[in-house]
């Protein structure tokens, strides 16, 4: 995709390139070590993601992300966000104000609260019932309305629609209140980051995505994407890579909120060729398809872009990037 022009470079100036951990993919300890990797390797901060499943079996993993935080508070000076937390269903905003808040406090400064509206994959596992998604919508919002008032400090009470706090307080809090970023994939949930949010989430090059967050409300706000390669030395080994693990990626539509079990997506997933998920995620040892997919998120206005790995060849895939591709970036 041709990248041009006086905008495109001051985006390309500004843009931090970081890495994202996959809970779904790896046990905690290998999270920890990919965190000194990507920091060694320049990477200038941390995506990671928060499930109770992973998407399917190959996967394989799912760790409790609060854990590991705590971890990574120890193993790495980068700057973390949760990408992302759905506080509304699983477990109630009030607790996740107090995660959020120990580990600001572990990270001293250096994490965001990347929220969302949440899976039926992961929210569905204590018997509730899954909402459609303008409930969700309204109950994110009040959530994120909880949890700031916690972050206040004193004794609070509030009463919602959806959520009841009352003689609630945190005690152990940073000196400064976490930064919520809200993600967004379609206009209702774009415009509620605009609205609400501290910052924007999604995985999705869209330029017209982000701007309808900044005319939202959210302005210079920060916009940050994820994004997956796979690098192999041989790109035939990683499209297979790629397909075995991550076929969920390229499911249509609101399957991805809707399905309730990994047996679902693998189920779905088998609609899914390798030649479909090649199409989206660069595979194998030649730069610029790394590159060019980089810059694809600088072009739609995203501000930082955090790039998983998918599969086991984690050191090379480091290697590639401290020398290939974090030096061709601004």
């Amino acid at each position: 995709m041709p990248v041009a022009g006086e905008s495109f470079r001051r985006r390309a100036e500004m843009a931090k390139i970081g890495y994202f951990l996959s809970c779904e993919e790896w046990g905690p300890r290998e999270l920890l070590e990919q965190a000194e990797m990507a920091e060694a390797a320049g990477f200038e901060g941390l995506w990671i993601s928060d499930h109770y499943h992973p998407w399917n079996s190959e996967q394989g993993n799912s760790p409790f992300v609060w854990s590991v935080i705590g971890g990574l508070s120890r193993a790495t000076s980068l700057p973390v966000t949760t990408a992302v937390t759905c506080p509304t269903i699983r477990i109630h905003p009030a607790i996740i104000a107090q995660a959020a808040a120990t580990s600001a406090v572990m990270l001293e400064g250096r994490f965001v609260l990347g929220v969302g509206s949440g899976e039926n994959l992961n929210e569905h596992v204590l018997g509730d019932r899954w909402p459609p998604a303008d409930v969700r919508l309204k109950m994110l919002e009040e959530a994120v309305r909880v949890m700031r008032l916690l972050w206040e400090g004193g004794v609070k009470d509030f009463h919602g629609d959806y959520y009841t706090v009352e003689n609630a307080r945190l005690y152990t809090l940073p000196e400064e209140p976490p930064p919520v970023y809200v993600s967004g994939f379609g206009p209702k949930s774009v415009r509620l980051a605009g609205r609400i949010g501290d910052g924007y989430c999604s995985t999705i090059p869209d330029g017209e995505l982000v701007s309808l967050f900044r005319s939202s409300g959210g302005g210079d706000k920060p916009a940050q994407a994820g994004m997956k390669v796979c690098w192999s030395e041989e790109e035939s080994r990683a499209r297979k890579t790629a397909h075995r693990i991550w076929p969920n990626e390229q499911l249509p539509g609101e399957l991805a909120q809707e399905l309730p079990t990994p047996r679902h997506f693998e189920q779905a997933s088998e609609l899914v060729t390798e030649e479909m998920v090649a199409a989206e995620v660069p595979c194998g040892p030649d730069p610029e398809l790394h590159l060019r997919s980089i810059r694809r998120y600088i072009e739609a206005g995203y501000d930082e872009i955090y790039v998983q790995q998918i599969g086991p060849e984690q050191e090379g895939f480091f290697r590639f990037y401290e020398t290939e591709i974090l030096p061709e970036l601004p």
